[in-house]
């Protein structure tokens, strides 16, 4: 039995987001008073977000459906600066020409996700319209002085790094002291109350509650997710090729829908739960299904998640891809490919480096070891020799060449 009255934190509770809130009584209330506004902040560090970020975008959706104002905040101010939280290192510095480049990718994801028209449309802010025009010693002595640093120590993003004796720049010590006028900002400007994000981010969002409370500002809420892991205990976002991104020129939705499909069997109710908006009854038969079953309810999960972040033509695309050739063994023109010069292949492109080049592996050592296992494949055949190489006589009748990683990972070398 769920113990809040409003319907977006019940939603949230019953899909299994929430693990903090700062005052889950008085969010609840407010919540169930009227509208809220809530937003979560993502840095532009990269052209794409990747799936933990798609559990933070996944409750704005909910918070808008619930209702509410979702407010998705880009960092283009702070990505000027980067999050120093749980890095043994600084972040590499990024021009503005660079942080807008990546903001503008971003944004298409997004407008898969939530709803920035309609009656009740979500809002797109951006932190550098204020964090820009700071004047540094006004700031200082307006919120600067509201922070202590005996405290920021203590917060765990920055005690390891300091334990671990690692260098903690006074750039990237700034960052909190950012993050948390971002959120009286945004109150201000939007009467925002509510900041969400991952467990991670909770001493940086508590800042941001306590300097309104210093300021003589309202009473501001926070509220964090749990960190992701599969029962294997291995965390969620990692793939053999590295990061699952949302944008599709950097992780295909092919590679997308499998990447769910292979979820393991005892995480698939939770995951049907919090990717996809399935209503809750349908998620525990899908969760209930036992044996050979459980791959249908798998099968769900990859569209439906696949639906939401690439389309619903794409999901499908993908389920069918899937289809012809697991159960029909054929070979689909829509499997991932990579396209090679055509004269590479005349000399001999080695295996090894095809691998790597196919997204397959992310190192000719891993490649070694693939082969060495018997996981890596040239059109079906497995490969014994790590000195291998391809030429056009490996090239199918449809002119492409298949290369395998297991059973489930599969690219077309195209030579163009």
């Amino acid at each position: 039995m769920t113990r809040f009255r409003s319907d977006f934190l019940r939603t949230l509770d019953e899909r299994g987001f929430i693990h903090q809130i700062s005052d889950p009584e008085g969010l609840d209330a407010l919540a169930l008073k009227g509208r809220i506004s809530g937003y979560v902040g993502y840095d532009a560090t990269a052209t794409s977000i990747h799936i933990g970020n798609l559990i933070s975008v996944t409750m704005l959706y909910w918070l808008q459906e619930t209702g509410h104002q979702a407010i998705s905040l880009m960092g283009g101010g702070t990505s000027m600066v980067g999050d120093p939280s749980f890095r043994d290192d600084q972040r590499k510095l990024l021009t503005e020409e660079q942080i807008e480049t990546n903001i503008a990718s971003i944004k298409r994801v997004y407008g898969n996700i939530l709803n920035y028209g309609g009656s009740n449309p979500a809002i797109m802010v951006n932190n550098a319209d204020w964090l820009l025009k700071l004047n540094y010693v006004e700031f200082l002595r307006d919120v600067g002085r509201h922070f202590s640093v005996n405290r920021m120590l203590s917060f765990d993003s920055v005690k390891l790094r300091l334990d671990r004796e690692q260098s903690l720049s006074f750039l990237e010590f700034n960052y909190m002291i950012m993050q948390g006028y971002d959120f009286t900002e945004l109150n201000r400007r939007y009467g925002t109350v509510l900041q969400m994000g991952g467990s991670d981010q909770w001493g940086n969002i508590i800042n941001g509650v306590d300097l309104s409370h210093r300021m003589g500002g309202p009473q501001l809420y926070a509220l964090t997710t749990p960190l992701l892991t599969k029962a294997s205990g291995e965390k969620m976002g990692k793939s053999a090729s590295g990061a699952v991104w949302l944008n599709g020129d950097l992780f295909s939705p092919y590679d997308f829908w499998q990447y769910f499909r292979n979820t393991e069997d005892a995480d698939v109710g939770k995951f049907l739960k919090i990717f996809t908006r399935l209503p809750l009854d349908e998620i525990a038969k899908l969760a209930a299904l036992g044996g050979n079953e459980i791959n249908e309810a798998k099968k769900v999960l990859a569209t439906e998640v696949t639906a939401i972040v690439h389309g619903r033509a794409a999901a499908e695309e993908a389920a069918e891809t899937a289809r012809k050739t697991f159960e029909e063994g054929a070979l689909a023109d829509t499997l991932p490919s990579v396209d090679l010069p055509a004269d590479s292949l005349a000399t001999g492109l080695g295996v090894l480096t095809a691998a790597v080049t196919a997204g397959l592996v992310a190192s000719t050592g891993e490649a070694r070891r693939q082969i060495k296992g018997g996981g890596l494949r040239v059109n079906d055949a497995p490969v014994t020799d790590e000195r291998a190489v391809l030429t056009p006589a490996d090239l199918t009748g449809d002119g492409v060449i298949k290369m395998s990683l297991g059973r489930k990972k599969h690219v077309l070398i195209r030579p163009r």
